[in-house]
């Protein structure tokens, strides 16, 4: 009898792509077959993303298409709903979503493998009633890390692999609901961190992409809130990493030490993920963030002074509760000044159980929508600005993929998936990283010449 086989589909971001790789570890490890194609899967396991509305939307979708592929002769006996959205609403999801056989929680995971034998055996899976994961963790961090590493299984191949520094987050932002179903802030040990880390060298990678809520925060929970700024030395020294990456810090929290090492240590890319939020005083103040235009502006500076080159990139939200058209000049002029490398736009919309939703000075929907449009606009001009500014640069381009025609890869200010390409005429080995100088932009992309 052949064992049974499940397809992994993933949504969100890339802390979601390790948590895919880590079921996809245990399955493996208890007997399943990993497949590619849902269509020729036993069971389906859509890794969900529950972060704003767009994502629960295309979340729900890809549940929607794994189930259609069950009425085909060779399609799935099940399709399982896990992740932030499954986690987020469980038994409510559940309900609306009858398509899903299963909806299943965080909790399940360390038996994901028993729990999907007794789905396709036709055994009734009861979701969860999805409650605050910050009160389920003991303060003691010894008790926080005694858990053992899950077992991890890459899905996809390339010379770049995200790697999970935390989860879970501490800070009590009005218009996020990511702690109350991701949980309080947890630190992996730095010696998981490390043999992850020879692991996926062994594995072909060449860069490593820190992932975590807020990395910021690594090592706080450990007793040494300087913890990575020991660690990244000891990253870049693994045998066959070219270069390590850290993604989403915390500007209030960016202390002149680890601000530093991002910029200094060979082998880190010196590339500042800034979560900005917005530059109005006033409305950080609402969200419960701190800053303003001229202390982002002032913490910039100091980036560039060590690293003129360095990558910098934020996400800002726009249409805030309150957020005034004074309010909205002061986030524009800052993007002006900020010459900031990549910027993601987003409109605000309210999300279930945060304190924002509560707020009575909303926005109106289309009022909303064109602003958010008119930042969109000035973003993407400031943006490809930034990109010709790098004409004449020497950069250094890790390899990714080789086309027909050119060759394709990153600079370090281009973080994956979002923040543009470079390419080049010149085929190079996948993984190979290669000195350059920018000849032109095309947007946020770039062209380059090996030297």
């Amino acid at each position: 009898m052949s064992p049974p086989s499940v397809a992994l589909v993933t949504l969100g971001c890339a802390r979601n792509e390790v948590d895919s790789e880590e079921l996809a570890g245990r399955l493996a490890a208890d007997g399943f077959r990993l497949v590619e194609d849902p269509a020729a899967a036993d069971t389906v396991l859509v890794n969900t993303c529950g972060f704003v509305e767009q994502a629960k939307k295309d979340s729900v979708d890809a549940l929607l298409e794994a189930a259609d592929l069950k009425g085909e002769a060779r399609g799935p006996q099940s399709v399982v709903a896990v992740g932030c959205l499954a986690e987020r609403y469980g038994a409510e999801l559940a309900e609306s979503l009858p398509e899903a056989d299963a909806v299943l929680g965080f909790d399940d995971y360390p038996d994901i493998a028993a729990r999907l034998r007794a789905i396709v055996a036709g055994e009734r899976s009861h979701p969860h009633t999805p409650q605050d994961r910050r009160r389920l963790l003991p303060i003691s961090p010894v008790d926080r890390t005694a858990a053992p590493v899950a077992p991890r299984s890459r899905l996809t191949t390339g010379p770049v692999a995200a790697l999970k520094l935390a989860s879970g987050c501490d800070r009590r932002c009005t218009f996020c609901a990511i702690p109350t179903f991701r949980g309080s802030f947890v630190s992996r040990r730095p010696t998981d961190v490390l043999d992850e880390a020879r692991w996926l060298a062994g594995d072909g990678v060449r860069e490593l992409f820190l992932v975590s809520e807020n990395s910021t925060s690594y090592g706080k929970d450990l007793g040494d809130l300087r913890l990575l700024e020991t660690l990244l030395p000891e990253l870049a020294a693994v045998d066959g990493i070219e270069r390590v990456r850290v993604s989403y810090l915390q500007p209030a929290e960016l202390r002149p030490g680890l601000l530093e090492a991002i910029a200094t240590t060979p082998g880190v890319a010196p590339y500042f993920d800034l979560s900005f939020q917005h530059a109005s005083p006033t409305v950080l103040r609402r969200m419960r963030r701190f800053g303003d235009a001229e202390s982002f502006l002032g913490l910039l500076d100091r980036v560039r002074t060590l690293a003129p080159g360095a990558g910098a990139r934020s996400n800002v939200i726009v249409g805030f509760p309150g957020e005034t058209e004074q309010d909205l000049e002061t986030l524009c002029d800052f993007l002006v000044a900020a010459r900031l490398d990549v910027v993601g736009v987003f409109g605000y919309s309210d999300e279930d159980g945060t304190e924002a939703a509560t707020y009575d000075d909303k926005l109106d929907a289309d009022e909303v929508l064109t602003r958010t449009a008119h930042v969109s606009q000035l973003v993407e001009e400031l943006t490809a600005q930034r990109a010709e500014e790098r004409v004449g640069e020497e950069i250094e381009v890790l390899i990714e993929e080789n086309g027909e025609w050119d060759t394709v890869g990153r600079a370090a200010h281009q973080g994956p998936d979002v923040d543009g390409t470079t390419s080049m005429i010149r085929r190079a080995k996948v993984g190979e990283l290669v000195r350059a100088v920018v000849l032109g932009s095309e947007g946020v992309d770039l062209v380059a010449r090996p030297l």
